[in-house]
């Protein structure tokens, strides 16, 4: 009986709770607040990660700049030849001179003030012929008289002395001096044939002197350029030009009088080899059969030859030294025997401007060994070595030949060349 009383009391409890419920379903006792603990928090580890790129890296730092090769081109350098701007007439008494307003043949006339014959000035302009006149007594503008066995040279110095264009500091032309000379036989026909004029006429001669050059070049196998290299071997054909460059003269052409070898600079040391002796014959074909010529002449004033090149025997260097003695007179002058260029070709000799009568006394020279030692031959190989030496170049005297029935002006000097040195072939 005790037992289901206790249970009698559980159940209804029970009930009464549940109908607590159902009518207040939504109270609720209040909640004691919370205090909350402040938190610390602890800085987070930054995170790294590898940037990537859509396309690599093409740049790279810039390279230092590097010049241009320059192309080979083939160049030569050409002496000024200036126009004939200057003429002198010697009359009975009087010099008569014209000179052109564009002295220099640079396209700029000159002011006539700034030109003046000794002290005097010009005295008439030609100025359809842009051409000043000045005309002086033999003995007055500070002339000077010379007197040789044959003539009397009465001498006049045109100086042009430039002044500044305008108001500017600057001038176009340069300072000079050109000399102009009127000659006068001293001694005359006196016979009953008809007496040579005192005087000779500027058209007979021109007397005006100025420089002169003469010049050696080795020049290319098509002979457009000068050779840069000095270096040959044995059978090679050295090609070399001979030129005269005249200043303010008459056309003048120019003669190889004679050439030697040697191993030095000196042309009289030993050995030496005359290969153009006896007035221009070139004798080293006649002596030992080689293909040595003069080329056909196609300019007055400039002559080429071929020398075929050889070496001293027993000469260790295998160097070449070539002197010639040139000579220059007036194109208008005949070539004789005097004033040729021969070649042995075929058995016989030619002439290079096709007078081959001129050669007729070549063939009469002694034709025994050339070489004051021994003959021209193969020797030992040369050192190597490259050579950078220039051209020839000599200054000239002048000469006056007989002047009986013409004046013959002619100028002449010695130039030399080298060193060449010549290599032996290797034969493979």
């Amino acid at each position: 009986m005790a037992m289901n009383w206790s249970a009698v009391c559980l159940l209804a409890l029970a009930l009464c709770s549940s109908f607590s419920d159902a009518q207040w379903p939504n109270f609720q006792q209040p909640s004691k607040p919370q205090r909350q603990e402040p938190t610390k928090q602890m800085p987070k580890d930054p995170q790294q990660s590898k940037q990537s790129f859509e396309a690599p890296l093409t740049w790279t730092y810039p390279e230092d700049p590097k010049p241009e090769p320059q192309p080979e081109v083939p160049f030569e350098l050409r002496h000024p030849v200036p126009a004939a701007t200057v003429a002198v007439e010697c009359r009975e008494s009087v010099a008569h001179v014209e000179v052109k307003k564009d002295m220099f043949g640079i396209n700029q006339f000159i002011n006539p003030a700034d030109l003046t014959l000794g002290n005097c000035p010009v005295v008439a302009e030609d100025s359809s012929a842009h051409v000043l006149i000045y005309e002086s007594e033999l003995h007055n503008c500070q002339s000077v008289l010379t007197m040789t066995e044959e003539s009397l040279i009465y001498s006049f110095t045109l100086n042009y002395n430039p002044m500044p264009i305008g108001d500017s500091p600057v001038v176009r032309t340069s300072k000079a001096a050109v000399i102009v000379e009127c000659h006068y036989p001293r001694k005359h026909n006196v016979s009953s044939l008809p007496l040579d004029p005192l005087w000779i006429p500027f058209s007979t001669i021109k007397v005006a002197e100025e420089f002169l050059y003469f010049t050696l070049k080795l020049m290319t196998g098509d002979w457009m350029f000068e050779r840069p290299s000095y270096q040959y071997f044995l059978g090679d054909m050295i090609n070399i030009e001979a030129t005269v460059m005249q200043y303010f003269h008459v056309p003048l052409r120019v003669y190889v009088d004679s050439c030697v070898a040697t191993l030095s600079p000196e042309m009289n040391s030993s050995p030496r080899y005359a290969f153009i002796e006896n007035n221009g014959c070139l004798v080293d074909s006649r002596i030992t059969g080689s293909k040595s010529q003069f080329m056909a002449r196609a300019v007055q004033n400039k002559l080429q030859f071929q020398l075929e090149a050889f070496r001293f025997q027993g000469a260790d260097s295998g160097v070449l030294f070539i002197t010639c003695h040139l000579r220059a007179s007036s194109a208008a002058h005949a070539v004789d025997s005097d004033h040729r260029a021969c070649s042995y070709v075929n058995l016989g000799w030619r002439e290079a401007s096709g007078i081959d009568s001129a050669c007729g006394s070549c063939e009469s020279s002694s034709f025994g060994p050339a070489v004051t030692t021994s003959v021209a031959s193969p020797g030992v190989s040369a050192s190597g070595g490259s050579w950078t030496s220039g051209s020839g170049l000599s200054h000239t005297g002048r000469k006056v030949r007989d002047v009986s029935e013409s004046a013959v002006f002619e100028w002449e000097g010695d130039v030399t060349l080298g060193p060449i040195p010549i290599g032996e072939k290797v034969i493979s």
